[in-house]
């Protein structure tokens, strides 16, 4: 096995910079959503996935790899969420294997009257932060970071590997 370099300068400032731009982001828009809509940042995410499903409603799978989630920790959530009337499990009809989640109408309430503070949110945490041109070169690099995670593994070359 080959020893890998440490990460230099700006590798290291490129790494830290996400994650901890990452997790700042993450808490001030989950803080917000807390305080303005009482939904909590991972419920809003699962409720905005239902709703731009056909019909509010989406198979487990589907939905936990639109959010890149894992099936089990969707699963959890879905409890949660359940409990308190924002989705509902359904049957998939001609296959007993599979669960699908919806939208009941109070998820649909709760959901639209949050997302005008989400997306002040989001704007005033990141969005807003950029110029456009900084916005749209992070959103190209956020691109190529998805497109490479998503390729599967035998279709990666040995430094690609994760």
């Amino acid at each position: 096995m080959n020893e890998q370099p440490w990460l230099d300068e700006v590798e290291m400032r490129a790494w830290l910079g996400f994650v901890r731009t990452r997790d700042l982001i993450a808490a001030a828009v989950g803080r917000d959503s807390a305080r303005d809509s009482n939904l909590t940042y991972v419920e809003y995410s699962v409720l905005a996935g239902l709703a731009n499903a056909p019909d509010n409603r989406c198979t487990f799978a589907d939905l936990a790899q639109r959010l890149e989630w894992s099936q089990s920790r969707l699963s959890h959530q879905i409890t949660r969420m359940e409990k308190r009337g924002l989705v509902a499990r359904e049957p998939i009809p001609d296959d007993a294997r599979r669960t699908a989640a919806r939208l009941t109408p109070r998820g649909v309430e709760a959901l639209g009257s949050a997302a005008p503070a989400h997306v002040h949110s989001v704007r005033r945490h990141m969005i807003d932060a950029l110029d456009r041109d900084q916005l749209a070169a992070l959103a190209d690099i956020y691109d190529a970071l998805l497109a490479h995670h998503r390729r599967p593994a035998e279709h990666r070359r040995p430094a690609e590997e994760t």
